[in-house]
């Protein structure tokens, strides 16, 4: 699980370092966000998993400082530590290994949300997509009931898993930025 979130990690690091400051308020298929917002999103998700990994509390999200390179790799040494992954989380009440699956989610689905955005290419493994699926397949009830996953958005039944993956979620597997702006 560490090494898909490394590589999760590492690819969506590499993809907001070649962000230019003209992109950052186009907007994102995770409709809350533009860009900026998105990147500061990641930055907080990045803090809050490594807190969350040293049974730490919730963090609150700070202003948008475009760091989200060091602060993953401040997420990932947390997740390091063997104690990470035992017990539940004090800040949400889940199992350790369900808090990982979440930051491994959040880095893989908001890495696409930017890539589309940004008109850049995006692959992820087909085994974090299977773990991925599997997970969102659980979870999205609750998700939804929560706020954090949107309505489904139905996709044909030849779609790849990853494109499975993002209509669980809410997310339009065709959206592009370019339709956004007619």
């Amino acid at each position: 699980m560490h090494d898909m979130m490394t590589q999760a990690a590492d690819r969506t690091a590499n993809l907001i370092t070649t962000v230019r400051e003209d992109q950052l308020d186009l907007p994102t298929p995770c409709s809350q966000f533009d860009v900026k917002g998105l990147i500061n999103h990641l930055e907080w998700v990045a803090d809050l998993f490594a807190s969350l990994a040293a049974k730490g509390p919730m963090v609150e999200q700070r202003e948008y400082a475009g760091d989200f390179p060091e602060r993953v790799r401040r997420m990932l040494a947390a997740w390091e530590s063997p104690q990470a992954w035992e017990g539940e989380s004090p800040g949400m009440g889940l199992p350790m290994p369900t808090v990982a699956m979440m930051a491994l989610f959040d880095l893989v689905v908001h890495g696409w949300d930017l890539s589309r955005a940004i008109g850049a290419p995006f692959q992820v493994e087909p085994e974090v997509v299977k773990t991925l699926l599997a997970f969102a397949e659980q979870m999205a009830p609750m998700g939804r009931q929560q706020g954090i996953f949107a309505e489904p958005v139905p996709v044909g039944p030849d779609a790849t898993e990853f494109d499975r993956l993002l209509g669980l979620v809410g997310r339009d597997p065709g959206w592009s930025a370019q339709a956004t702006q007619r």
